[in-house]
């Protein structure tokens, strides 16, 4: 027990460190005969990795294995399986030789019904995997189905109407041009990093933390009279306040490895999005000094008293009480950095634990600098009426994000209260009430709010123009609402006016005919960077005509709240053996996807013929230049 929360604690390290699971299982059951199985388990390991065996010496690593979970004497089987020939080889982490498995692993038995009726069994699969640094600990359930074709008779939870209609979504693929279905795409991690960055910065600027940089600096220099104390107890603080950011994060990993798609779920849910937009709204509120968001006083105090025994504990209490005490305004930013990174289609964890980290950064880096350097706390403009006018600038920004989240879920349920215009006049609305409150009452000489108040004036006047031409604002894709969504009315509502098709077979049967090659285009309403793609990309001419004479785009919608048709809806087991319902067309589409490219983010471009031949890798977000040269390679193979 000790030993599997020794390694379930080290799990959740890992995460950070490697977006692909270590170990992929999928399993095979062969009928031998009326009540005689053959059940196998394949196990793809990593490069790098190792998967232990069922006989791996208990002092080492945790074992490999298999229990099976409803065997009510049902049938008789064996928790101890046939494996492939392991290595016996010197273990880093453990310093010892071990029984493992490396690039693959098989574990293979027989075993007879004792129920003929029976039609499902559940096992569950314990495991842990190491590479030279870092070890991982699983726990996977399987819900078999031993023939397909048989209806299910335990609990009777998914029929067999439904597992037809689960096999029809699987395509006919071939993909012998290439490997694998590894996506050709670009992280964007180092964005998100700046931005938590800038965050971070802004945040240092607010009346809740900028008044506490001398004072806490002070605190360190007057409390060790050896300058390398203090500069230490600085270091320690700094590093403690960028620990506790990244440790806001650390749940949505858990939450993204249980199922790879439901950070992408959660940003495009139309209650989630609501949410956000009141949550926002009250943020907006707040800033303009109605009231104050606070965090419980009981936890600031018992967090105060913890910090006032000296040595790192206390020191990491002083960083802890700085996150508390500053919530009121750090809060609105964080749930701005929050919102930004699940609402990525790539990685949304990873990118939140980036941003989480750049914020943390900024905010320990004055600490840090000035305890260093004492000489420049001189230097630092004193608290003033500024502070106040950036918290109140600030609030019209929340409020501007908050018709954003609004915005997704308009899209999301098709109100059409929020067109493209709409949207524009209401920020052009907001960033002129900005800025106007920065000319309030200025002084003739020029200053800081006097440039703000032209910079968001002139910002105003750059939206304004989206109304006349949408090429206007295409710096601004993916935040406004996409070009076809519009009061005036359009010859379609596809991206740039292509043709395109929103169910695959209707697609695929206008390629047959046109002879055409389909864009399978797996896409989101409220995707931001499905709407840079379309706006930035896929409107530069070359790329246009090249998708408008070879091409026929099928765009698939994995956030279409759309009900489908009760004869179309089914449930289906996952592969950890939980029920999925498919209701609406963008779960299908989801499935589809997954299914087909085991892939469940968005923007995703598949190249394929009717036939089902996928002419090259699929692509995501990508350059300008390496989405043309995608396109024409796809183009030339078909030609083959």
């Amino acid at each position: 027990m000790i030993k599997n929360i020794f390694f379930g604690f080290i799990s959740l390290l890992s995460l950070n460190s490697q977006e692909k699971e270590p170990v992929s299982w999928s399993y095979e059951v062969v009928k031998v005969n009326n009540l005689e199985y053959q059940i196998s388990f394949d196990a793809e390991i990593i490069d790098g990795w190792k998967l232990y065996s069922q006989f791996s010496p208990e002092e080492g690593s945790v074992a490999t294995s298999f229990k099976f979970l409803n065997n009510d004497n049902s049938y008789d089987a064996s928790e101890i399986f046939n494996e492939d020939p392991y290595i016996i080889g010197y273990d880093n982490v453990f310093k010892m030789d071990l029984f493992y498995f490396e690039h693959k692993a098989s574990f293979n038995q027989s075993f007879r019904l004792k129920n003929k009726d029976l039609n499902q069994i559940k096992i569950e699969i314990d495991y842990s995997s190491c590479d030279d640094e870092l070890c991982i600990f699983r726990n996977e359930t399987f819900n078999i189905v031993l023939d397909k074709n048989k209806k299910i008779i335990q609990d009777d939870i998914v029929s067999l109407n439904d597992i037809t209609k689960y096999n029809s979504l699987e395509l006919d693929l071939d993909k012998t041009s290439y490997d694998s279905f590894d996506v050709i795409q670009s992280s964007n991690y180092f964005e998100i990093f700046i931005f938590g960055l800038l965050a971070g910065f802004l945040a240092l600027l607010t009346p809740c933390i900028f008044p506490m940089i001398p004072l806490t600096v002070s605190y360190f220099i007057d409390q060790n009279k050896l300058k390398y104390n203090s500069l230490i107890s600085a270091s320690l603080y700094g590093s403690f306040i960028i620990l506790i950011y990244i440790l806001l994060s650390v749940p949505f990993h858990l939450f993204d490895s249980l199922n790879p798609n439901i950070l992408n779920t959660i940003s495009t849910n139309v209650y989630v999005n609501i949410s956000f937009f009141i949550v926002f709204i009250l943020f907006a509120i707040s800033f303009f000094g109605y009231f104050d968001i606070v965090i419980p006083s009981n936890l600031i105090s018992g967090s105060e008293k913890k910090s006032e025994k000296g040595g790192v504990v206390g020191i990491f209490f002083m960083s802890l009480t700085l996150a508390l005490v500053s919530f009121s305004c750090t809060g609105p930013i964080l749930g701005s950095l929050l919102a930004g990174s699940l609402s990525s289609t790539q990685s949304g964890a990873m990118q939140l634990s980036s941003g989480m980290f750049g914020f943390g950064l900024a905010l320990a880096l004055p600490f840090t600098f000035l305890a260093f350097y004492p000489k420049y706390l001189s230097v630092i403009p004193k608290s003033g009426i500024w502070l106040k006018k950036l918290k109140v600038s600030l609030g019209f920004i929340e409020l501007a994000l908050a018709f954003k989240f609004l915005s997704n879920a308009d899209l999301v349920e098709g109100w059409g209260i929020l067109k493209r215009e709409t949207f524009i006049i209401i920020w052009v609305i907001i960033f002129l009430l900005l800025s106007v409150y920065l000319f309030k009452s200025q002084a003739k000489k020029i200053n800081l709010k006097n440039i703000f108040g032209w910079i968001f004036l002139i910002f105003s006047m750059y939206l304004s123009s989206g109304l006349i031409s949408s090429k206007n604002v295409r710096f601004l894709s993916g935040i406004l609402p996409p070009e076809f969504y519009s009061i005036e009315n359009k010859a379609n509502d596809c991206p740039l006016g292509l043709n395109c098709f929103k169910d695959f077979e209707d697609g695929k049967k206008y390629a047959i005919e046109n002879d055409k090659i389909i864009l399978l285009d797996f896409t989101g309403w409220a995707c931001a960077n499905c709407r840079r793609m379309e706006e930035n990309v896929w409107s530069k001419p070359v790329i246009f005509n090249l998708l408008d004479n070879n091409f026929i785009i099928i765009s698939l919608y994995v956030d279409d709240r759309s009900q489908l048709p009760q004869d179309q809806a089914f449930k289906y087991l996952n592969q950890s053996g939980n029920i999925q319902y498919v209701n609406n067309v963008g779960r299908r589409w989801s499935l589809f996807q997954q299914v087909n490219f085991n892939n469940a983010s968005q923007p995703y471009y598949v190249a394929m013929l009717p036939s089902g031949k996928v002419l090259s890798e699929p692509i995501q977000y990508s350059s300008e230049e390496n989405f043309k040269n995608w396109l024409e390679s796809s183009i030339n193979e078909s030609t083959k």
